[in-house]
């Protein structure tokens, strides 16, 4: 059974249950895709490294943004604090990440690329940024910002 025979179906289950079978196949295609997509990015570009996808999404994050709040990188990442925390905890083990107090307020806690972060961040984004590239081939320019305008969308309405 194809991942298209098993939406269709489930689509016809869901139906007779009277429920949205087309928000069930906007979900369940979304989820398909950031699920295969992850797998691919661990599997050719973060595996060899150590790392996990969310892992390499902590250090990218800080790549941009510099030194950031916990709290602030856990919203940004749609995470708890408590996982955040414990990402946090893994990477500076690796020597990835480190965590730094305030010079104002030595409560305030920041937290930020090391050398060999930074490096580490800048070795595999490339591969990273390709593998994406390969996803969306398949659309044309036009296709990929109204796709990025449409998730965006989605995101910005999320339920409460």
């Amino acid at each position: 059974m194809t991942g298209q025979d098993y939406e269709r179906y489930a689509r016809y289950r869901i139906a007779e249950l009277g429920g949205d079978a087309n928000a069930f196949g906007l979900s369940y295609n979304v989820l398909h895709l950031a699920y295969m997509m992850i797998t691919d990015y661990e599997a050719l570009v973060h595996r060899e490294l150590g790392w996990t996808m969310p892992g390499f999404r902590l250090m990218f994050k800080l790549w941009i943004l510099g030194p950031t709040q916990p709290a602030r990188l856990a919203n940004l990442s749609g995470t708890t604090r408590s996982a955040m925390s414990n990402l946090i905890n893994t990477l500076e083990r690796a020597g990835l990440v480190e965590r730094r107090k305030d010079d104002q307020d030595r409560r305030v806690v920041f937290v930020a690329l090391t050398d060999q972060g930074r490096k580490s961040v800048a070795r595999a984004f490339p591969s990273q940024n390709a593998r994406e590239a390969r996803w969306f081939e398949a659309l044309d320019d036009d296709e990929s910002a109204r796709m990025v305008q449409l998730i965006r969308r989605v995101v910005a309405s999320r339920p409460g």
